[in-house]
């Protein structure tokens, strides 16, 4: 990655902000935070505090990975939406394009992980020492050569949903770590964060922000 970064020069999207969040849609190419090197310095993080300083990071997306992330604007919030990913209570949905047809309607994928060193930053299924996994799923439409499917991770773990769907044999579309063939000939990864939802730091309303994904 570090020689062919070229991130999307697309504006900064917020779609909201107030006094202790801000939610904003990162596209993919553009990484969530910077990489090594100054070459990898244009990130979503980057782009947020250059128009709001006090910015503060509070979880991730993969660069291929487009739609909704969550920043806090003061320390209170960081700590409490960091806690609230910590004891599994944001609720994240995605959509995704998989290789074939899926023949159930939904399912559950209960795989650990762990890292595959040799491959890293690869991710690989480890019954013995992997961190448990869990991703439930729902196929929205679906043909011979495809399915449109909505992914609902119950854990967080590195390139989770993309470890997952490989496992079950559908590998998501335009991967350019797990899939091969065909299903890698796409001109991006087929995967967005649709949806978050939480508790606002100030008070514990229930926030929900949703993006449309432009595949």
């Amino acid at each position: 990655m570090s020689d062919d970064y070229a991130p999307p020069d697309t504006p900064l999207e917020v779609i909201h902000a107030d006094h202790q969040v801000l939610v904003a849609v990162k596209p993919a190419g553009l990484l969530s935070v910077p990489g090594k090197g100054a070459h990898l310095a244009d990130c979503l993080l980057a782009r947020v505090q250059a128009a709001y300083p006090e910015a503060l990071l509070v979880h991730r997306l993969d660069r291929d990975t487009s739609g909704v992330m969550v920043f806090a604007l003061t320390p209170h919030a960081q700590r409490h939406l960091g806690l609230q990913f910590e004891k599994r209570q944001v609720k994240k949905t995605y959509v995704a394009r998989v290789s074939g047809r899926m023949s159930e309607k939904t399912g559950v994928i209960d795989l650990p992980l762990i890292v595959d060193w040799p491959n890293r930053p690869r991710q690989m299924v480890d019954h013995e020492n992997g961190r448990a996994a869990l991703t439930e799923w729902r196929v929205l439409r679906a043909s011979d050569e495809e399915s449109r499917v909505r992914l609902y991770p119950r854990t967080g773990r590195s390139h989770q949903l993309r470890v997952h769907c490989l496992a079950i044999g559908h590998p998501i579309l335009g991967d350019p770590f797990y899939a091969t063939g065909d299903a890698r000939d796409h001109p991006r990864l087929m995967l967005h964060s649709e949806e978050i939802r939480f508790r606002h730091p100030d008070g514990g309303k229930g926030m929900s922000f949703r993006v449309k994904a432009e595949f």
